[in-house]
């Protein structure tokens, strides 16, 4: 308090539209429902504001009908999962249309197949909120939450972003104990995450590579953490067989194991 008596106003929230707005809202988070509504409400990056309104807007004809999402797009799951998957960023006309990660698009049926043929998932097909589909033991998010055009991010816009990253898994708490990064670019994102939040990396720092495994050292109360490399679903690699649906089924059942979301108990 000061000499009058009264307690010293706190630094003035940003206004959405601010760069600031994210670390400010990020650190101050303390649940991860209170997170997904503040990354909902951004709108720091001017340039993924304007693109996803825009496809909101136009849409394209097969979803003529559809009410867009057209806002950032919170993780989805569990707040005590055991295993992270951190892809790169929501489609236009999936995720951006939605309002759920990897819902309504290639890349997320091919996601949540596997996801259910692993056990992780209740149904194989996601395509809308509220459609009843349930993840078990893992959660779903990425280190940039808005649909970039052409789907790349700036690293302006990815460091923009970051925070909510951080925050999201600082929110996991100790549970987590795995994270499956789905392509180079979440790999690049994440990892300056997790050395921002303690965990020492390896120098010099691993190179993406599906199957890649890292494991950091536990820290204080947090648990051993693996991370896996996995090539992203997207359809430039499904189609082409880089990444076949029996190669994605065995690197989360092998996450799976890792987080102790297996019959076996809590990973060693």
């Amino acid at each position: 308090m000061d000499e009058s008596g009264t307690r010293p106003a706190g630094p003035s929230p940003p206004d959405s539209e601010d760069s600031a707005f994210p670390s400010f809202h990020a650190a101050r988070s303390g649940g991860l429902t209170e997170l997904d509504a503040r990354v909902a409400d951004c709108r720091a990056c001017p340039r993924l504001v304007a693109w996803r309104e825009e496809v909101a807007a136009t849409r394209r004809a097969a979803f003529r009908d559809w009410e867009y999402w057209a806002r950032p797009v919170p993780g989805f799951g569990p707040p005590d999962a055991a295993l992270a998957v951190v892809g790169l960023a929501p489609a236009a006309h999936g995720g951006n249309r939605t309002g759920r990660m990897f819902t309504g698009d290639a890349s997320g049926d091919f996601l949540f197949a596997a996801l259910h043929a692993v056990g992780l998932a209740s149904r194989p097909t996601s395509t809308h909120r509220g459609d009843g589909l349930e993840l078990h033991g893992v959660r779903i998010t990425a280190p940039v939450h808005c649909a970039p055009p052409q789907n790349r991010p700036t690293p302006a816009e990815r460091d923009t972003c970051r925070p909510w990253l951080s925050a999201e898994l600082r929110l996991l708490g100790p549970g987590l104990r795995t994270v499956v990064v789905l392509g180079a670019f979440g790999w690049q994102a994440l990892l300056p995450v997790l050395a921002d939040a303690g965990r020492p990396l390896p120098r010099p720092r691993p190179v993406f590579g599906h199957g890649t495994q890292l494991t950091l050292p536990a820290t204080g109360s947090r648990p051993e953490l693996q991370v896996l490399g996995c090539y992203h679903p997207s359809q430039r690699n499904t189609f082409t067989g880089r990444l076949t649906f029996p190669m994605l089924v065995d690197l989360l059942a092998r996450a799976a194991d890792l987080a102790g979301l297996t019959d076996g108990g809590p990973a060693a």
